[in-house]
């Protein structure tokens, strides 16, 4: 559709495989009727996206970069990034594609698994030659030609921070159903593998996510024909023992407590006594530093530490908590009717003009089309994304006035706010009941002139209502 309106747009297309890995089935069309195509996805679905043709070349050759990500923490989100990556490289010097050379693998293909088998393939013990070098090496070779590697670093950690937050609203629906409520602190982690592409103009262009990344630091060697050796990769070793050393270190569920008995010990004493040369010497053997002989961690974390430049997107994700607020049954991850009714009520979306009717009809027709679309049918009711797209729907009737995403930045501050009065109100409820009856006290000056807001009815400020929510989640449980 895209080539008829447009006959000078002449793109190369790539064609991948469902649950495919390691470049297997994956090649190059420049039609897209093509027959293979066809024949591809009626026996296996596949993803197909514009080929890039202005890759950065170093040496002639084509690569692409692998960077490891640390999702530590999904509420709060905490995101990580190592400092260096892979670099993998094609082992046929790169032309643009044509239709004679689109079946050369070796030229267009940056997978390791593949180019390994080429004869042009170059193991080396250094970590700044052959055909796989660290990231850190091409880095230093970009800033030799006078390359802001500053620049292209920010643009990277923006590509991932947008990409997580992508991610994550369907990660957190999820995670709850598989996550018992009530667990302190993060529960599971995830290291993910970013292949991200730098174009002739070091803008970061990302090819895809790889939710199990390979964490092999050896190839296999011929020896003798059907002899094979294990024979250990430096650039591999460099990198991927640092990110599992590390992701270990930043995870480990103990650290907290020796920190907290670290403190202790540093308290002053009631009695101010010098302590004695045992003393410091037991103190010293029972909270050794396990981690002095380490060296500095390579990850480093881009999320909350950059969050103010990115919150405004995560408007999905605020969606997503309302959306785990109302699915009622744990373990479930689609809304039934019930739900969906609740949430128009609670958050006080039904008027004249919309009637519980009609938000009965909107939940049966958007759950209808979402559920013949997905392969997932363990589960009835409104999965996520229909509750995104209900979203979208109510918001463009509430705030007609608005471009779309002030309209549903204002749904959701508006849903929160009242689902904030909701909890407050309950919790009042709670302590009055606790305390026989009696009126909870007031408490400080500063907390009395906080809550008069909700008192009055006033909705706070767009950008804080998110806070108080989340405040008044954590106050009940």
């Amino acid at each position: 559709m895209v080539k008829d309106g447009d006959p000078s747009w002449k793109p190369t297309f790539i064609v991948k495989p469902d649950s495919g890995c390691q470049g297997d089935g994956i090649y190059l069309i420049k039609d897209p009727s093509d027959i293979r195509l066809a024949g591809t996805l009626q026996s296996r679905p596949a993803v197909v996206q514009e080929y890039i043709c202005k890759p950065l070349l170093i040496d002639k050759l084509k690569f692409d970069i692998r960077l490891y990500v640390l999702l530590k923490s999904l509420d709060p989100l905490e995101i990580y990034i190592a400092k260096d990556g892979l670099s993998r490289f094609c082992t046929e010097p790169y032309q643009e594609p044509s239709p004679k050379n689109l079946h050369h693998t070796f030229m267009h293909l940056t997978n390791y698994s593949l180019n390994i088998h080429s004869g042009n393939f170059v193991h080396s013990d250094s970590t700044s030659t052959g055909s796989k070098r660290t990231f850190s090496s091409i880095l230093c070779r970009l800033s030799s030609k006078g390359v802001d590697i500053k620049k292209v670093w920010s643009d990277i950690i923006s590509l991932v921070i947008k990409t997580v937050i992508a991610l994550t609203p369907e990660l957190k629906v999820f995670y709850q159903s598989d996550i018992p409520a009530g667990r302190p602190g993060p529960t599971c982690f995830q290291i993910l593998g970013f292949d991200i592409l730098l174009m002739k103009n070091l803008k970061p262009i990302l090819l895809e996510v790889n939710a199990n990344p390979s964490m092999r630091i050896e190839h296999e060697q011929e020896l003798s024909p059907g002899v094979f050796e294990n024979v250990p990769s430096l650039v591999d070793e460099e990198v991927k023992v640092a990110v599992i050393r590390d992701t270990l270190r930043l995870m480990d569920p103990l650290k907290n407590k020796r920190e907290n008995q670290s403190q202790k010990l540093k308290q002053p004493r009631a009695v101010k006594e010098e302590p004695s040369d045992s003393e410091l010497a037991s103190a010293s053997d029972a909270n050794p530093n396990p981690e002095a002989h380490l060296p500095s961690i390579c990850l480093k974390q881009v999320f909350p530490k950059y969050a103010k430049q990115f919150n405004y997107l995560r408007l999905v994700d605020r969606m997503a908590n309302l959306f785990i607020r109302f699915l009622g049954i744990k373990g479930t991850m689609k809304l039934g009717p019930t739900g969906f009714r609740t949430f128009i009520r609670n958050c006080k979306l039904s008027s004249s003009s919309l009637s519980m009717a009609a938000v009965d009809i909107l939940y049966i027709d958007i759950t209808r089309r979402w559920n013949s679309m997905t392969l997932d049918q363990r589960d009835s009711g409104m999965c996520l994304q229909g509750f995104v797209e209900a979203f979208f729907y109510l918001a463009q009737r509430k705030f007609k006035m608005l471009p779309l995403h002030e309209q549903v930045a204002s749904l959701v501050d508006l849903c929160e706010y009242h689902l904030s009065l909701l909890d407050e109100k309950r919790l009042v409820c709670g302590r009055s009941g606790a305390s026989g009856g009696r009126a909870p006290d007031s408490g400080t000056p500063q907390e009395a002139a906080a809550s008069a807001p909700l008192a009055q009815g006033t909705p706070p400020a767009c950008t804080n209502s998110a806070h108080k929510v989340s405040h008044s989640r954590h106050t009940l449980s």
